[in-house]
């Protein structure tokens, strides 16, 4: 598994760990609206899908904003952001800040998402950050599991994965 701290101490994360070439998982999230959202509602297109531990903190926010921006310049590309977060505080924080080029999806209700995708960190109950890109054809061309959580992924990699990937 990856290692990964929050605020410098280690943590555990829950589930398995994704690599790029494997198969991506499908996984059920609640959108904005608490309607069930999975991985195939948005198939044929690339995903970029960003876990993050709540977008009501700092660098969360940031980074959501900062794929929210790129997220217009990608073509056949849908950009999720995934987190504990409730769908109402979603949906509260993306009108606050602008945030309408992506999906905020919420995997609090199963934590689904974050066991499939080996980001939930048992210690906490939140998700690692880490970043993922899948192609149309729902193979993983892109993961990083960024080994602070309080850290910013690599931003250009992943977009330039995501233009990449088809």
């Amino acid at each position: 598994m990856a290692n990964v701290t929050f605020q410098q101490e280690p943590v555990t994360l829950l589930g398995n760990e994704i690599s790029a070439g494997d198969k991506a998982p499908d996984f059920t999230v609640l959108s904005n609206d608490l309607k069930e959202v999975s991985l195939d509602d948005y198939k044929g297109k690339v995903r970029l899908i960003a876990a993050v531990p709540s977008v009501d903190t700092g660098v969360c926010s940031e980074e959501t904003k900062r794929f929210n921006e790129e997220a217009d310049k990608l073509d056949n590309t849908h950009v999720l952001t995934v987190s504990m977060d409730l769908p109402f505080a979603q949906g509260r924080w993306c009108a606050a800040n602008g945030v309408k080029n992506l999906d905020t999806l919420s995997d609090h209700r199963d934590a689904d998402f974050g066991e499939k995708y080996g980001v939930l960190i048992k210690e906490l109950r939140l998700l690692a950050r880490a970043v993922f890109v899948v192609d149309s054809n729902d193979k993983v061309t892109y993961v990083e599991y960024v080994s602070e959580v309080t850290n910013f992924p690599d931003y250009e990699k992943a977009l330039e994965a995501a233009r990449k990937a088809e």
